[in-house]
Parts: structure tokens; sequence; C-alpha cells
């Protein structure tokens, strides 16, 4: 998995591309969110649109770095989320802890509010 984070409006919009599976990006999400979050970023977008494929590790991952950012007093959302992935979400109701979003500037316009 590869991440590529970039600040946009004062929240910290995270591209990731690939699997978040067992071994393969799901230790690496949780560096790079904990790293935003050490760093004082509160606002967390996860842009999901080029990620192939999610395991139960990777969404547990997911929910671990949800939890560390709201702990802090952070709000983390998702934003384009994949079909597959929207199903297994939805199939495990985590679709109702997450805010998602379809548009990026929709998205980042709920963190001013």
């Amino acid at each position: 998995m590869k991440a590529n984070v970039r600040e946009v409006q004062g929240v910290a919009v995270v591209d990731l591309k690939g699997k978040i599976t067992i071994g393969s990006g799901d230790v690496q999400l949780r560096e790079v969110i904990n790293g935003l979050v050490e760093k004082g970023k509160k606002n967390i977008l996860i842009n999901m649109q080029e990620v192939t494929t999610i395991d139960s590790s990777g969404i547990g991952e997911l929910v671990g770095c949800y939890t560390s950012v709201t702990n802090k007093g952070g709000k983390l959302k998702l934003l384009h989320l994949p079909p597959k992935i929207n199903d297994v979400l939805t199939v495990t109701q985590l679709i109702t802890v997450f805010d998602v979003y379809e548009s990026e500037s929709e998205a980042l316009a709920t963190y001013a509010a």
C-alpha cells in the first residue's frame, strides 16, 4: 500500500493506493494516521478511491485509527469508498460509524462546520 498525505484547508487528506491487508498495509495505515495525530492533526480524511482490497485486519486498523483520532478530539472521515469496501463496511455495520463522502469538497466543508 502507498499513502500520500496532503494538506487541504487545514485537513490532512491521506490518499491510499493498493491493498490494506494483514502484513501489507494495515500497519502502514496505523503508522501514517498515528504520525499525523502526533503532529497535532485533528482533522483527517482518508481517500480510499484507489484501494483495491481490504481484509479484516485492514478493517480493524481503520476502526483503530478512527478511535485514536476521536480520542484526541479529532475527526476521521472516509472518501470515495470502492463498492467492495462499501459492501464490507455495510455488512459489518461499520458504515454507521464512519462519515463517508463521495466528494472531497463536500467532505472538507464538514470539518469547518
